[in-house]
């Protein structure tokens, strides 16, 4: 069940329930540090009973694209290959609904704002939604920087792993794709944190027609 989170990367819909192809399962040079930290590790092997981890997501920008909202991993009771994992992203007219999850290792909430982002970038820029989610996955196997950190929660000093990606630089289409090519991807995990995840943030920079557009997920209780 792990491994459905690197193929869901490549086409995320509302049951996120494939696994990867026979090869790259067998073979583990197929897989990239950074693939690894972001969709096979066992992130939730920290929680043991039924919970709700709350995260704060923030944007800031422009006047239209500046909000405040709560995304909320809500993990059921009973084993981790059973257990039901859902997640409430985001409220009101921005609120994004995929379909619970039965059981998996992974931090569903990973999917969630890529699959966000993604939206939004069709909504911005137009093509299709597919040619996104290649770019991202592209830039994970191949060009993400992996680097360790330390974070502080709950008052202590903790270790993590920081994985940043810059998929648009390179790209071929570059230039449909104005102030965004600019767009970084930073993950940062930590085995020490409920759920795994610490922190997911997105930055795009300021160019001669809009100011820098920033988006932030956030661990509540640090």
């Amino acid at each position: 069940m792990v491994s459905q989170w690197m193929r869901a990367l490549v086409s995320i819909t509302a049951v996120v329930t494939v696994v990867l192809p026979p090869a790259m399962a067998a073979d583990g040079d197929d897989i990239s540090v950074a693939e690894q930290r972001i969709f096979l590790d066992n992130h939730l092997q920290n929680i043991r009973d039924a919970t709700d981890l709350p995260y704060v997501f923030t944007q800031t920008g422009s006047d239209s694209d500046r909000f405040t909202d709560q995304v909320i991993l809500h993990v059921g009771a009973g084993k981790p290959e059973a257990r039901a994992l859902k997640v409430d992203f985001l409220s009101g007219s921005r609120r994004l609904n995929l379909s619970s999850i039965e059981g998996g290792t992974g931090n569903p909430v990973i999917l969630y704002f890529l699959e966000n982002d993604i939206r939004d970038l069709h909504n911005r820029l137009g093509g299709q939604e597919a040619y996104f989610r290649k770019r991202i996955r592209m830039a994970l196997a191949e060009k993400a920087t992996v680097r360790p950190v330390q974070l502080r929660y709950a008052g202590k000093t903790i270790d993590g792993h920081e994985v940043t990606i810059s998929p648009y630089r390179d790209d071929p289409l570059k230039d449909r794709l104005k102030q965004f090519v600019s767009k970084s991807y930073v993950f940062t995990l930590s085995s020490a944190v409920p759920g795994g995840l610490y922190e997911l943030k997105t930055h795009v920079d300021a160019d001669g027609t809009a100011p820098a557009l920033d988006t932030m997920l956030t661990l509540e209780r640090r």
